[in-house]
């Protein structure tokens, strides 16, 4: 009996437990030294109410347990987007017989830098003790997500003293950066006017003769283009598609310094910018790789194919901006694997002589450079300003103040 009594303790609340164990022993007494059918029935009263709270802190939701699905319009609901949000189904089983009138349910869900949310619902068992809970998580910012050990509390019928249960229902998801459709990029135009000294017109997305498959028809394509055998077939124009010309490699390096920064929006802004450009980059078959210069340094090495880019878009989920030191500093320790003759964009909120020591320390290396410049909440004169000095030098360059005006920025629609 004493060791139950010492585990209920441990469930129940120590003063809650301790008034009505006083209760108990009060009722003992009065029967030891009164006699009598009262003083009896009192003490068997009392007795199966503390029966009754011990068996109940004992079992019922101390024992609970559970398991999580998850949902979304996306097919793989363990991977969004940001912006977008999940639908959570838990199931729970309480195992006893003592009716419970309801339990109420804490949720933890936590975020890779420490966040975390906190959801709280009541629900109403069955006799049978199970029941199911389903809510829904506000919309979600770019990081990889956790369920914490869900809490169940409850209250006996009589509401005397509050039960409380854990258990992990494993629950795990990821979310991508948001990113936006760019359907040009001027860098890539034909005849568009590379940086640096070497400066000319190129044109650098001339197709090839070689028929790399069919497309649909598109009003303007010459009688030439027309592949007759296909449109035969389908009884719908079609077009030959053919191979393009190879274009220079591109590195976007991702500025993830701590001080360069002046909120975690505009840091946001800046990976979803890189994430932007990768997508940019398979659609058109162009070998983008990725250099992000965070607490730690990573390069990705340019490639084409989805598989490359997703490693890319999966290492941008964790980062947080905690790069300390010069941007060359960091920059000379990976020089090996930035490939020369390729495109240096840089995607950084900085502005001045260590952005100007960066683009010329990528052009002493053979490399193109060019700069995104994340816009903060500096004055718009400002930064047409740094504009009008990476132009004087030869630099291209452009400011993005959303996610959503990168497409007509970049496309050469709306200049900054």
């Amino acid at each position: 009996m004493k060791s139950y009594l010492s585990e209920a303790a441990a469930v129940i609340q120590p003063r809650k437990f301790a008034g009505i164990l006083a209760i108990w022993g009060i009722t003992l007494l009065y029967v030891l030294f009164q006699g009598g059918k009262t003083s009896f029935m009192l003490f068997i009263m009392v007795t199966v109410l503390l029966l009754y709270l011990i068996i109940g802190g004992l079992g019922g939701v101390r024992r609970a347990k559970g398991t999580r699905s998850l949902s979304s319009e996306q097919d793989k609901p363990d991977l969004i987007y940001a912006g977008g949000y999940l639908r959570v189904k838990l199931n729970i089983t309480i195992p006893g017989f003592l009716p419970l009138p309801y339990v109420v349910v804490r949720e933890i869900l936590k975020r890779h830098n420490g966040e975390s949310w906190v959801f709280e619902e009541s629900l109403v068992p069955s006799l049978k003790g199970r029941g199911e809970l389903l809510f829904q998580t506000p919309a979600l910012e770019r990081g990889r997500y956790t369920f914490e050990g869900t809490d169940i509390l409850a209250e006996d019928i009589f509401g005397l003293v509050e039960h409380k249960g854990t258990f992990l229902a494993e629950g795990q998801f990821r979310v991508l950066p948001r990113a936006v459709f760019v359907p040009r990029w001027q860098l890539y135009e034909r005849r568009a006017r590379l940086a640096g000294p070497q400066a000319s017109l190129v044109p650098s997305r001339r197709e090839t003769t070689q028929i790399n498959g069919v497309r649909e028809y598109v009003y303007g394509d010459r009688m030439s283009r027309i592949h007759w055998n296909a449109t035969a077939k389908t009884g719908d124009w079609k077009s030959k598609e053919f191979e393009h010309e190879s274009v220079p490699k591109t590195m976007l390096i991702l500025d993830g310094s701590a001080a360069a920064y002046a909120s975690s929006s505009q840091f946001e802004l800046a990976v979803s910018i890189a994430s932007s450009l990768l997508g940019f980059g398979i659609r058109e078959r162009i070998g983008i790789g990725l250099c992000c210069l965070d607490k730690n340094t990573k390069v990705f090495s340019p490639a084409e194919s989805g598989a490359e880019r997703q490693k890319m878009n999966q290492y941008l989920i964790d980062i947080n901006a905690e790069g300390r030191g010069p941007l060359i500093s960091r920059l000379e320790k990976v020089h090996r694997m930035l490939p020369k003759g390729s495109y240096f964009v840089l995607i950084s909120p900085q502005t001045g002589q260590p952005v100007l020591e960066v683009l010329r320390w990528a052009e002493s290396r053979g490399m193109t450079p060019s700069q995104i410049h994340v816009q903060g909440s500096a004055a718009k004169n400002r930064t047409q300003e740094w504009l009008d000095v990476l132009k004087s030098r030869g630099v291209t360059g452009c400011s993005v103040n959303s996610l959503q005006e990168l497409p007509a920025v970049l496309g050469g629609d709306k200049r900054k």
